[in-house]
């Protein structure tokens, strides 16, 4: 009798991360800006309501996408814990459960966009409140999207870290340098979510927030997507 080794290389589990990894990078990016930046005014809760309903296939589509990236989260934390598990089983572990609570508070937080829909919906028993009324309940439940994500985002901090660690003392097993920016990453996740609930005038300082957030995130979480799908983890 032949024996078979039905164990899947650690290639596949690299071009499964790293697809995922671009998928979400293009659905996210187009739920932020075309739907959070394009409909959303935080300061008018009239002028949001109205751009909502005005752009409802928009915002439904905006909704649809992210939903897709929380199924992403989910297979992107199985393949790089496969991936990594070599480097340190434990940790690798710890990463994904990072990215498994991240993922589970994004989707509660999700679930207030369904709540925005019903409201602007007309349904009977809305009769009861005042446009101003509902308009201000939309605005409440966008703000509540936002602070559950930003609770979200701390435990993808952590998740970063712990994944940018193991990439540092994989021995060359991945690049070094993509572990150090996701490092930096997390710590920039971390800060700006503390910032958001600390700060009373977090608004003066956004823009710094953003570009700490965004610079190292981007090259951090790119340089993985494309060195996964490019070159990959072919040892076995």
């Amino acid at each position: 009798m032949t024996n078979r080794n039905n164990e899947t290389p650690p290639l596949h589990y690299s071009r499964v991360a790293g697809v995922g990894l671009l998928l979400m990078a293009i659905l996210a990016m187009f739920s932020n800006f075309s739907v959070l930046e394009g409909l959303i005014v935080f300061d008018d809760a009239a002028a949001t309501a109205t751009n909502i309903m005005t752009n409802e296939m928009l915002f439904r589509t905006g909704f649809i996408s992210f939903v897709i990236v929380l199924i992403l989260d989910v297979l992107l934390a199985w393949a790089l814990y496969v991936l990594l598990k070599p480097v340190n089983k434990n940790l690798a572990m710890l990463a994904a459960w990072f990215r498994l609570v991240y993922t589970a508070i994004f989707g509660f937080a999700l679930h207030n966009f369904l709540g925005v829909l019903q409201l602007l919906s007309g349904t009977e028993y809305l009769a009861a409140f005042t446009p101003e009324q509902i308009h201000a309940q939309v605005l409440s439940l966008i703000d509540a999207f936002n602070n559950g994500w930003l609770i979200g985002l701390v435990f993808f901090g952590f998740h970063l870290f712990v994944v940018g660690y193991l990439i540092i003392r994989s021995g060359g097993y991945m690049p070094r340098l993509i572990g150090i920016f996701l490092v930096i990453a997390s710590a920039g996740y971390v800060i700006d979510s503390f910032a958001h609930f600390l700060l009373t005038n977090y608004t003066d300082y956004k823009t710094i927030f953003l570009l700490i957030v965004a610079i190292p995130g981007v090259i951090g979480e790119l340089s993985l997507a494309f060195w996964l799908l490019i070159k990959g983890v072919k040892v076995q």
